[in-house]
């Protein structure tokens, strides 16, 4: 059986990566376009309505996803690194859990796609998965699921009542 991760990152205040492992593709895919409006290519929650985002987060609680929060904060001295540390932290929590193959869909950000292909080949011969973690970088509108991670990071950095909406999918937190 293979794990579905989506990765997503928010650099509101600091920098941090949102990695959502989605058990059941499909059934939150219909979640997801359950949300979308008519001429939406995609949801993003920096571009909704404030009643409309408890509405998002709300619907994404019934899907059986769990997130994972890893904050570089500002603990780097680029973006970059902050990602490069994220993302091989992210890695080696895959390894520790075992759990076999492994596929990570990405946000593009077609400045980072180099970039970030060498961090995870790095980490993936580093922990000795090479076989069984699969990447690939898409845009959010060509994969719809990238938004569960979206709604995460954009709660996670806006903190109080958000935070607190969006806790009941969060994993323990991750500091790198």
């Amino acid at each position: 059986m293979t794990t579905w991760i989506y990765v997503d990152e928010s650099k509101r205040t600091g920098y941090v990566l949102a990695a959502t492992t989605v058990p059941d593709p499909e059934a939150t895919r219909k979640v997801i376009r359950g949300l979308i409006l008519p001429g939406q290519r995609r949801l993003h929650m920096k571009h909704e309505q404030p009643r409309r985002r408890r509405v998002i987060v709300s619907a994404l609680l019934t899907a059986p996803v769990k997130t994972t929060i890893y904050d570089a904060g500002r603990g780097y001295a680029t973006e970059r690194e902050a990602r490069g540390a994220c993302l091989t932290a992210l890695v080696e929590d895959l390894a520790a859990a075992g759990d076999g193959e492994t596929r990570l869909v990405i946000e593009q950000d077609d400045s980072l796609v180099g970039y970030d292909n060498q961090r995870l080949i790095e980490a993936t011969r580093a922990t000795g998965q090479r076989e069984t973690l699969h990447y690939e970088h898409l845009r959010s509108h060509e994969e719809i699921l990238l938004a569960t991670s979206d709604i995460a990071a954009w709660c996670w950095v806006r903190s109080g009542d958000w935070r607190r909406r969006i806790a009941p999918i969060l994993a323990p937190l991750r500091t790198v």
